[in-house]
């Protein structure tokens, strides 16, 4: 998608300094700089900010239980953002396209904590929202990893997958 954002969002810019920072490798500050957006967002803020900061914070918890928290307040913010606001942030994206990967990192975390029925219930509503994905790299990405994770949960594996988010880390 290579429609510009609608408008500058100095949070949406913040939480994507911080998600920079621990791809660079420095995961305590940018879990550090996270929650301290996550505190001024506070619980009832915009939905927008919520799941996305949600989203990138579980990806920097090795720990399945501590990312599986973050996942499911990203989720349930997701419920909350409205259409208009997420074309208020940037034009190309749309709510339904966010879907795909909520519930594929819900299913892995449950998989992981070896909750393998909640898993394959996220893995099935991540597989009912991949028609939402772009035909792209990045829904190339997600294709795969909705995949290796169907597969995982077939077969009872609690492992972290090497694919995973943060896995480099």
């Amino acid at each position: 998608m290579t429609t510009a954002p609608a408008g500058p969002d100095p949070t949406m810019e913040a939480i994507g300094r911080a998600v920079a920072e621990g791809r660079a490798g420095d995961l305590p500050r940018a879990r550090r700089r996270l929650l301290g957006l996550w505190s001024a967002i506070g619980v009832t803020g915009d939905p927008l900010h919520r799941c996305s900061l949600a989203h990138h914070l579980a990806d920097l918890y090795e720990d399945p239980a501590q990312a599986l928290a973050w996942d499911v307040r990203a989720l349930d913010a997701a419920d909350a953002v409205t259409e208009q606001r997420v074309q208020e942030h940037h034009a190309g994206l749309h709510i339904t396209g966010f879907y795909p990967s909520l519930h594929l990192n819900l299913a892995d975390d449950y998989r992981r904590l070896g909750s393998f029925e909640a898993a394959a219930e996220h893995i099935d509503a991540a597989e009912e929202h991949v028609p939402q994905l772009p035909r792209d790299p990045y829904g190339d990405l997600l294709r795969g990893a909705i995949q290796e994770v169907a597969a995982a949960i077939a077969g009872r594996d609690r492992t972290r997958r090497a694919s995973a988010p943060g896995s480099a880390a």
